[in-house]
């Protein structure tokens, strides 16, 4: 029999105990499949006596999971601890300088300091894989290095954050404000520790930069990610949008332009006819476009023990196999540092504003956007209070830079009363 690969793993939460049962659970059809033994060595975490519904009896704890990941009876160490800095990147850069290869699911890590992780590897002959930092269980990275190697990635878009997409999906079904909707998700656990990492888009936004540097052979760059939370969505754009066809969807988009790449991470309203506007609950989607496929969808559990996991294992199996290739796609010394560019490609957007009740009102408006060369594709006014009407206006495609420029002129029009709300409608 082939020797084992033997697995080393720092981070014994939800994902590392999902990972250990799968070993314990599938221990010979791993073995079938990957035609050696997949083993545990040693396991690290913060706390030997917390329990865990998992049988750990069997390794050797390390309370330093830098010293596992240096352990001469480790092949692969797999890092499950999270964070950008810390023992995460102390034991991910111990275990490449010992020639290790490793598997993670820390988009956090490698969004700030993938480039020279990856360089370092790389080097050292060693692989970095990271399936389970990207949409949990949905197999969005094997796709780009590997199904669609032949294609010219032209955009990647997707719901990248299963937190948001609940918050909003419920929102909607039930009618609540976001502000009921985002206890009711902490309450339940779906946040993380610090919320605003889920509905700031910190976390989607991090996806969103690993992925980029796949699809179009970049330096990963997410300082450069245009980030807007969902905090700013209402209940109201919900229901108007909903009125007018479309979802509200915290949306990642990447695409690379004539001025360079676009990557962006914000509410954008999608028909609600289309896949990504089908999207319901904590379910994660990702398209890929590219010249070759044209277009494909990939939808599935984007969190969670199991999904995660999932990913987890299936690098493992890759590395068992014997199947490595390069962090990014493309050795990491060609990726090329790109331009960023700031929402360079043209769109419609809706526009939520509340005109004042007088004479002129909606022609005033109209004027401004004329001016600033957006035209109006259609309008809707809603039933007003005593002394003010809301107002929706879908625009025909333009720049967010004419959109700007059109919003700070609603202020010398004097019927405008209170702030506008923009929100982009993206082509799926």
């Amino acid at each position: 029999m082939t020797d084992p690969l033997r697995l080393g793993i720092a981070g014994l939460g939800t994902v590392g105990t999902g990972v250990v049962k799968i070993v314990q659970q599938h221990g010979d059809l791993l073995a079938t499949r990957a035609g050696r033994p997949i083993t545990i060595t040693a396991v690290s975490a913060r706390s030997r006596t917390k329990n865990r519904d998992v049988d750990l009896s069997g390794y050797d704890w390390e309370d330093d999971p830098v010293a596992l990941a240096k352990r001469a009876d480790v092949d692969v160490f797999v890092e499950l601890m999270g964070g950008e800095s810390g023992p995460a990147k102390s034991a991910t850069e111990a275990a490449i300088a010992a020639g290790k290869d490793v598997v993670s699911a820390n988009k956090a890590l490698l969004a700030i300091h993938g480039q020279s992780l990856a360089e370092a590897a790389e080097a050292k002959g060693c692989a970095i894989r990271f399936e389970a930092a990207v949409a949990g269980g949905i197999p969005v990275i094997k796709s780009l290095t590997e199904g669609l190697a032949g294609n010219e990635i032209s955009r990647v878009i997707g719901v990248m954050n299963g937190s948001c997409n609940y918050i909003l999906t419920r929102m909607e079904d039930a009618g609540l404000s976001y502000e009921e909707v985002f206890e009711e998700a902490n309450q339940l656990g779906y946040l993380e520790a610090d919320p605003e990492l889920d509905v700031g888009g910190i976390d989607a936004g991090h996806k969103l930069a690993l992925l980029s540097a796949i699809a179009f052979g970049t330096q990963v760059d997410f300082p450069n990610v245009e980030l807007e939370g969902i905090g700013s969505v209402t209940i109201e754009d919900i229901k108007r949008a909903a009125d007018m066809g479309f979802k509200i969807k915290l949306l990642g988009v990447a695409q690379m332009t004539g001025r360079g790449l676009e990557q962006r991470m914000s509410p954008c309203l999608v028909p609600d006819h289309s896949p990504l506007g089908q999207l319901e609950g904590g379910t994660n989607m990702v398209v890929l476009e590219g010249d070759a496929i044209n277009q494909i969808v990939l939808r599935g559990p984007g969190a969670g023990e199991g999904p995660t996991a999932s990913a987890v294992m299936g690098d493992v199996m890759d590395l068992a196999r014997g199947t490595r290739g390069p962090v990014f796609g493309q050795p990491a010394v060609s990726l090329r540092k790109a331009r960023a560019a700031r929402a360079a490609v043209p769109a419609p957007y809706y526009l939520r504003m509340e005109l004042l009740d007088k004479p002129g009102a909606l022609a005033k408006v109209a004027a401004v956007l004329g001016d600033a060369g957006i035209s109006i594709d259609r309008m809707r006014q809603y039933d007003h209070a005593e002394t003010a009407a809301p107002v929706l206006i879908v625009t025909h495609k333009t720049t967010r830079a004419a959109l700007d420029e059109a919003i700070a002129g609603f202020d010398d029009t004097r019927v405008v009363a209170s702030a506008p709300v923009a929100i982009r409608i993206e082509a799926v």
